[in-house]
């Protein structure tokens, strides 16, 4: 049976509510238990046995089956109706050209309809929608006849260069998906030998074929790697010199929206790597990327952009710059919930930076949905980053009711995770922070510095992640009876030497 539980943990207050108006409105008997099956279920207190009794009041298994499967059903339809409401419009929009073309064919009114098809044509060019670029052209060509007009020799050449197109990006997802499974075990060659050798094996030659697009998405798959691993500094020169060869093509389509995703990720690979300078002069041309084509694609920027942008500031000694970029964000509705959530995150960490912990608390308390929401929205390292700078904050604020249950909280959810992916170092910090917060008489001892001296490997701040390092900087100014803000900043600035198993 589906794990109806699981799958109803995702929901957020809004999206349970409005899943339940949508029960309401489709029921048609007024007896009809779904509504309250799904609200028993997103109590998650009762067991299926003792939900079966309080909707039958005796156990009536195939009746409680049955409805499950019919609740499911619901959760299916409603998901994917939400789906299409928040779907990219762009593909949906081309659709409805198409098939409104057709409609239009069918009436003989062939203008109109090569007429929208040119519409669905241009933005499917534009966005490298290759098969639906190929369904326009097989109506076109199917209704040739009927449109004297139109170039019949310049449409098969379109199709034919078009079919090869959509060939090449199947091949090329072939080529990231095994690129993806060689990092994924974790292979020892360079990314740019593993790149060649891959390309080599499918006859493709990266001069001929690379562009934005499928920079972007090589780009998306050694991030990850890199993400994964904390990592960045094993793929800047690769990143940086594979972007130059893009701009040496004369021939390129100019591709803006891929273009300024692979500077943002540039950008941020260099602020990973503490190369503050070099991360805000690609921030720059990012920006007049931005701009450009009337500012189109400016919008859809916007916030991964000024993120970066403070974070760059925050870690530069310009943290108020940082905080005043990103407040006016604050309270208000964006289609980008990822770069929202890291928007929110990075300001609590500032004001938590910069001692205002109150303000901190306040702005944390917007953090309302379950973790399960949030690891669907914005991943499981972000879930863990945000119940760990919660822990700090509590204890800064001496909620000590709180601190118990949230470090508690904390091993039962993540412990487990963290092993898996042999991350010790984050349950030996937070196991430090626990000690700190039971015994903080004992943080300036040397018993206590030698217990972190011993309870780590060390390598230098080069090769060591940036918020890391945030987080041991704040063990590390209790030790010290120093500034948080002050010892973040030497830490990520100075050569010396920090916990690698943090």
């Amino acid at each position: 049976m589906y794990d109806l539980k699981t799958i109803i943990s995702t929901f957020s207050k809004d999206d349970a509510q409005r899943f339940t108006s949508y029960l309401e409105k489709k029921n048609k008997r007024r007896d009809a238990k779904n509504i309250q099956l799904f609200k028993l279920l997103n109590e998650n207190s009762l067991n299926s046995e003792e939900i079966c009794l309080k909707l039958y009041g005796d156990q009536k298994k195939d009746a409680y089956h049955a409805l499950r499967k019919r609740l499911f059903q619901s959760i299916i339809n409603f998901s994917a109706n939400s789906s299409l409401e928040d779907e990219n419009s762009i593909q949906m929009e081309v659709i409805k050209y198409i098939l409104a073309s057709r409609n239009y064919l069918q009436q003989k009114q062939y203008k109109v309809a090569f007429k929208i098809l040119h519409k669905a044509e241009t933005i499917s060019k534009e966005h490298h929608l290759y098969p639906l670029l190929n369904e326009i052209y097989h109506t076109q060509i199917q209704y040739a006849y009927a449109f004297p007009k139109i170039k019949f020799d310049e449409v098969i050449k379109k199709f034919n260069s078009n079919r090869e197109n959509h060939l090449l990006e199947d091949q090329l997802n072939i080529v990231y998906s095994k690129i993806k499974l060689k990092l994924a075990q974790e292979d020892t060659s360079d990314l740019q030998t593993i790149l060649d050798n891959t390309l080599s094996e499918y006859n493709i030659d990266i001069i001929g074929h690379l562009s934005f697009k499928t920079l972007y998405q090589l780009i998306s798959i050694v991030s990850v790697s890199a993400f994964a691993t904390n990592d960045y500094l094993k793929i800047e020169s690769f990143l940086i010199e594979t972007y130059n060869k893009i701009l040496s093509y004369k021939d390129k389509e100019k591709q803006p929206y891929y273009h300024i995703q692979i500077v943002y990720h540039i950008a941020n690979t260099l602020f990973r790597n503490k190369k503050f300078i070099d991360s805000e002069a690609y921030l720059y041309q990012m920006h007049e990327l931005m701009l450009q084509y009337r500012s189109k694609y400016y919008n859809t920027f916007k916030l991964k952009y000024n993120l970066l942008l403070s974070l760059n500031y925050n870690f530069t000694n310009h943290q108020n710059k940082a905080i005043t970029i990103l407040e006016p964000f604050i309270n208000q509705k964006f289609q980008d919930t990822e770069s929202v959530l890291d928007i929110y995150l990075s300001l609590v960490m500032y004001y938590f930076q910069k001692g205002e912990h109150k303000k901190a608390h306040y702005l944390f308390s917007k953090f309302y949905h379950s973790d399960a929401w949030y690891t669907e929205k914005a991943g499981k390292e972000w879930v863990i980053k945000k119940s760990l700078i919660e822990i700090l904050l509590h204890i800064e604020l001496n909620h000590i009711n709180l601190v118990e249950s949230r470090l508690l909280s904390f091993k039962r959810s993540h412990f487990k995770y963290l092993r898996s992916i042999n991350q010790e170092r984050a349950i030996t910090y937070v196991k430090l922070v626990e000690y700190y917060y039971k015994h903080p008489e004992l943080i300036t001892t040397e018993t206590f510095k030698d217990k972190v001296e011993s309870s780590f490997e060390w390598i230098s701040t080069q090769k060591e992640d940036i918020f890391v390092m945030s987080f041991y900087a704040w063990l590390k100014s209790k030790m010290e009876k120093q500034n948080l803000y002050k010892v973040t900043l030497k830490l990520v600035n100075n050569n010396e030497t920090i916990p690698s198993k943090i």
